[in-house]
Parts: structure tokens; C-alpha cells; sequence
């Protein structure tokens, strides 16, 4: 994965090779994590959304709001098998997962910076979720590195990178030094690495906005950047593809990238599309 994906410049053209609608309530999708022939679909469907305050209360900007966090499963085909709610209380955000190859890491947060956050762990073979930790800030996204065992994760908007140990000791904390876009999922691919996807809304000339979207190689030793590439291509609603859920894979010496970037409800619904790079 790391070498095929360090092959693909801002010349790369993606051919979509499938699009494939979701018949189910998908609420605002998050993170997507591949397990074999399973795909997990974290998900935070909203029932009051956080309101903006004049000033700080309690430290935060905003009301926390209401909402129900969801883990879904589905096959390649977008047929669901099962949903899983999980969060607890105004914990209900979920964001960018990692599967380690035994359990599925999946952050809840609330639905505000500088809050909290609880990190859980699933198990596809019994559909077990349990709290692993808990963490004083909002977590958008975690990888688990695969030689130490230890786990990494982004802040709101990825401000700040943190390494944990599996028990939740904070190992590591420092700010990203990347401005370009705000981190929206992250999956581990190889020795140490992790594939970061996320999305700028920037101004036109016009005075529109325009979603810029990235994917990114870091290394999980020192969060350097290793590889940067833009990813210009667009969904039903008009949202840039890496907007939300992203995943990464090879098959057949192929790169593919499966994103998810609408909600349930704008467009057409929420799509899975699968998009593989024409290399040359």
C-alpha cells in the first residue's frame, strides 16, 4: 500500500469503478475501516444539533446537542448487516476508525472542540463494542500502529497529533504542522504508516466556496509527512470525495480508494464510490 500510493502524483487520473448507493439511513458518515469482505461505516446521526454561543461557557463554544453515534456494517455491495449504536450521553460524534486486524477503533466525541472523548474498541467476531479509554478533547480519527500496539489520533480538525498507549496513557501530544486541510479519517497501511484524508473549504473569487481535498502519508513515528497528493473529484451533492469517510486498498496490484462523502440526506443519498488509479 505505502509503495503504491507513493507512486501517485497530482498528475494521477482515477477511473470510478463502481458506485454504489446505500439503501439504508447512513445519518452524516465519519470513518471506514475494511474487514475482509466487510466494510465499517461510523456514523453520527444528529437529533439537536450544537448551538454557537455569544461567549465561552464552561470552556466551550457551543452547546453540546444531541445526537445517536453509529458503527455500520455492510457487505461490498452496500448491503447492510448491522447497526450498532455507540457513545454515551453527549459522547455520541464518532469519527475516523482503524482496523488492526483484530478489533475495529472507533472515537466518540462530542460534537464540539476542546471537549472529550471516548475510545472504543469492536470486535467484528462477537460484535462486542467496549470502552477502551477516555480522553479530555474532541478525537476526530485513530490508527493503531501495528509494531508497538500503541495508538495515534487527531484533535478537532486535527490541531493537535496524540500517541497513546492501548490503556490510554498519553505517550505523545504536539501540533500538527500541516494548515492545509482539516484531517477527516485515518487508516493504517504499512510499516509504521498511516493514510490521512480531509478536506478545505475555501473561498472563490465569486464568493462561493470551494472543498479542496488531499491524501496525505505520514509517518507514525514523528507524524512527518512523507507523501502529499490533492484528490480533485467530486460526489452527487458536490462534495470533494475525501469531505468524510475514506479507505485505502491494493488489489490485484491495483490502488483503489472507497469513499463515502454525502449524507443520508442531500444528493443522491449517501454513495460508496470506488475509485482505482491509472497508473502508468
Amino acid at each position: 500500500m505505502t509503495v503504491a500510493f507513493a507512486r501517485t502524483t497530482a498528475a494521477t487520473r482515477w477511473r470510478l469503478n463502481r458506485s454504489i448507493p446505500l439503501r439504508f439511513p447512513t445519518h452524516h458518515p465519519q470513518g471506514l475501516a475494511l474487514i475482509g469482505d466487510t466494510i465499517a461505516l461510523s456514523t453520527v446521526e444528529v437529533v439537536e444539533w450544537p448551538v454557537r454561543r455569544p461567549q465561552l461557557a464552561d470552556g466551550h463554544d457551543r452547546t453540546p446537542g444531541k445526537g445517536i453515534g453509529h458503527l455500520l456494517l455492510m457487505d461490498r455491495d452496500g448491503n447492510l448487516r448491522a447497526d450498532i449504536e455507540i457513545g454515551d450521553g453527549t459522547v455520541y460524534h464518532p469519527g475516523g476508525i482503524d482496523f488492526d486486524g483484530e478489533s475495529v477503533w472507533v472515537p466518540v466525541a462530542e460534537y464540539r472542540p476542546d471537549s472529550r472523548a471516548i475510545i472504543y474498541r469492536f470486535d467484528p467476531s462477537t460484535a462486542q463494542v467496549s470502552p477502551a479509554f477516555e480522553i479530555d478533547d474532541h478525537i476526530s480519527a485513530v490508527v493503531r500502529d501495528r509494531i508497538t500496539g500503541n495508538l495515534h489520533g487527531m484533535s478537532w480538525d486535527a490541531r493537535a497529533m496524540y500517541q497513546w498507549t492501548p490503556n490510554g496513557t498519553t505517550l505523545a501530544r504536539q501540533a500538527n504542522e500541516d494548515h492545509l486541510v482539516a484531517v477527516q479519517d485515518a487508516n493504517y497501511v504499512g510499516w509504521r504508516k498511516q493514510i490521512c484524508t480531509g478536506v478545505a473549504s475555501l473561498p472563490t473569487s465569486d464568493g462561493g466556496r470551494y472543498e479542496l481535498g488531499s491524501v496525505v502519508l505520514r509517518d507514525l513515528r514523528d507524524n512527518r509527512i512523507l507523501h502529499q497528493i490533492p484528490f480533485p473529484y467530486f460526489s452527487s451533492a458536490g462534495h470533494v470525495m475525501t469531505r468524510n469517510p475514506v479507505a485505502l486498498e491494493v488489489v490485484n496490484e491495483t490502488l483503489r480508494l472507497l469513499a463515502a462523502p454525502d449524507d443520508g440526506d442531500e444528493g443522491s443519498g449517501t454513495e460508496l464510490f470506488v475509485y482505482e488509479a491509472l497508473m502508468s
